[in-house]
C-alpha cells in the first residue's frame, strides 16, 4: 500500500461508517438514509464509500450531482438507487433510463423527454419531483408541485419515487428561514397525497437538518458533509461525534537554510528576520492546496505545529521549520489531520482560505492518490 507519490490522501472507511452510524442513530427507525457521494465522495473516493456503506447496512440510497458520476458508479458494481440530484440534460436520458437511474426533475420538458425514452426501452424510470421553497437554485414553485406531481402520473414511463426540497440555512443557529422552508414543503407535500398521489419517499434533511431539525427527516435523509466527518458549520454540528475521515500527507522534500534577509519563493513575501530553517514539501495549489494558504496557513511536522512561508506555488509548498529539531528530509508532514498531539482540520484550512470544508475537500485534486484503511489496516481499493 505504500504510494510512490510523497504526497497522500489517506482514507479511513472505518470512520466513515461511524459517521454514517451516527446518521443512524439521529433519525427514527424506517427511515432511509441517502448518502451524498457527489463529487466522487467530496474528493474521499465515491465508489470506496459507496462499497463500505452498503457492506455495512448504513445506506441504502445515493446521490451525486450528474449523470456522468451516477454512470461511474454503476460501471463499477453499484446495484442500489442512484439519485441524480442535478437533473440532466434531455440528451443525457438515453444514459438515464439504460443504467436505472433516478433524475431529480424540475420541468416538464426534461420529464417527458425521460418518459419517452423509457417507454421505447419498456423500462419505467423511478424520479424525483423537485420543489424550490428558498433556495433559490433548482426546482418548481411550491405552488406547481400538485400540477407536476399529476402529470408526472400520468407518464407511463415514469414512476413518482420522491418528492424533494433543499435548505438555504439549516446551518444556521437562527432557524426562522429553514421553517420557513420546512412549512412551504410540507403543504406542498400535503395537497399531493391528499390528491391521492403516492410518493413513497419526501425526503429535505440534509446534514445539517439531520443534527438540528428533526422534524424534517420525513421517509429519507441526504447527509454530506458529516458523513466525512466535518461539521456543517460553527453553529451546528460542533459537538457531534464525528470523525474525520481524510488525513493528508505530505514529506520533506528538501531542507535549506536562510539567512536574515533571505527570502522564499515567488514575490519574496516571506523574509527571513532570523536565521531560518526552511522545509519544501512536494504539493500546491495544481494539488488543491490553496494559494490563500501562503504565509497564513500551518501543517504538523514531527508532531509540532510549523507556518507556511512565502507564496504556495503550483506544485511546492514551504514551512519555516526552525523551531523544530531534528527534521529530515523524508519525515512525514501532516497538512490535515492529526500528528501526534497535534491536529489540523479541514475547517480549520478553510478559515484561513476564507471557504469552507466542503471545497477544501473537493478540490484535493486527482494528482494526489487516495489510500484506504480500516481499523488502521491499508485496504485494497479499485477507483
Amino acid at each position: 500500500m505504500s504510494s510512490p507519490h510523497p504526497t497522500v490522501a489517506e482514507i479511513d472507511l472505518g470512520d466513515f461508517c461511524h459517521n454514517l452510524d451516527l446518521v443512524q442513530r439521529s433519525i427514527a427507525p424506517g427511515v432511509k438514509v441517502a448518502a451524498m457521494v457527489k463529487a466522487d465522495g467530496y474528493g474521499h473516493g465515491a465508489w470506496p464509500l459507496s462499497r463500505a456503506a452498503l457492506e455495512a447496512g448504513l445506506a441504502e440510497v445515493f446521490g451525486v450531482a450528474h449523470v456522468d458520476e451516477a454512470v461511474a458508479l454503476r460501471q463499477k458494481g453499484l446495484d442500489a438507487p442512484i439519485i441524480v440530484l442535478g437533473g440532466c440534460f434531455e440528451d443525457r436520458a438515453e444514459e438515464v433510463v439504460a443504467y436505472g437511474l433516478e433524475p431529480a426533475l424540475f420541468s416538464m420538458k426534461l420529464a417527458e423527454a425521460v418518459d419517452a425514452v423509457a417507454r421505447r426501452q419498456g423500462r419505467v424510470v423511478s424520479c424525483h419531483l423537485k420543489i424550490d421553497t428558498g433556495m433559490g437554485r433548482l426546482g418548481l414553485p411550491p405552488e406547481e408541485a400538485l400540477d407536476a406531481a399529476k402529470r408526472l402520473s400520468d407518464l407511463e414511463g415514469l414512476r413518482l419515487a420522491g418528492i424533494m426540497t433543499h435548505f438555504a440555512t439549516a446551518d444556521w443557529a437562527d432557524k426562522a428561514y429553514a421553517r420557513e422552508q420546512l412549512g412551504r414543503f410540507a403543504r406542498a407535500v400535503r395537497s399531493v397525497r391528499e390528491a391521492g398521489i403516492t410518493v413513497p419517499f419526501v425526503h429535505a434533511a440534509n446534514s445539517a437538518a439531520i443534527l438540528s431539525m428533526p422534524d424534517s427527516h420525513f421517509e429519507m435523509v441526504r447527509p454530506g458533509i458529516m458523513l466525512y466527518g466535518a461539521p456543517p458549520s460553527a453553529e451546528v454540528g460542533a459537538e457531534a461525534d464525528l470523525r474525520p475521515v481524510m488525513t493528508l500527507k505530505s514529506r520533506v522534500a528538501h531542507l535549506f537554510d536562510l539567512a536574515v534577509g533571505e527570502s522564499v519563493s515567488y514575490g519574496r513575501r516571506f523574509v527571513a528576520e532570523r536565521p531560518s530553517r526552511i522545509a519544501t514539501l512536494p504539493i500546491g495549489y495544481a494539488d488543491g492546496w490553496s494559494r490563500l494558504l501562503s504565509n497564513r496557513g500551518s501543517v504538523l511536522v514531527r508532531g509540532r505545529r510549523v507556518p507556511i512561508v512565502g507564496t504556495v506555488c503550483m506544485d511546492l509548498t514551504m514551512v519555516d521549520v526552525t523551531d523544530v529539531p531534528g527534521v529530515s528530509i523524508g519525515d512525514e508532514v501532516v497538512l490535515i489531520g492529526r500528528q501526534g498531539d497535534g491536529v489540523i482540520t479541514a475547517d480549520e484550512v478553510a478559515t484561513a482560505t476564507d471557504t469552507i470544508s466542503y471545497e477544501v475537500f473537493t478540490r484535493i485534486g486527482e494528482r494526489i492518490p487516495r489510500r484506504y484503511f480500516r481499523d488502521g489496516q491499508p485496504v485494497e481499493v479499485d477507483r
